[in-house]
């Protein structure tokens, strides 16, 4: 039961800031510019036109 009460005691102070920080930087990475770029990007895919492999 020590591991158990170690990691859970970290979990509840360190893991749930490291969680935050993560999730605050995905956030952010998501309004930037290049983020933009990609995201226009990707959104385009389906519009591409392919040529035929059969011809």
């Amino acid at each position: 039961m020590e591991t158990y009460d170690a990691m859970r005691h970290f979990a509840d102070s360190w893991g749930l800031v490291a969680m935050l920080l993560f999730f605050a930087a995905v956030v952010l990475r998501l309004f930037t510019a290049r983020a933009r770029k990609h995201a226009d990007e990707a959104a385009q895919i389906p519009f591409k036109t392919y040529p035929d492999k059969d011809a």
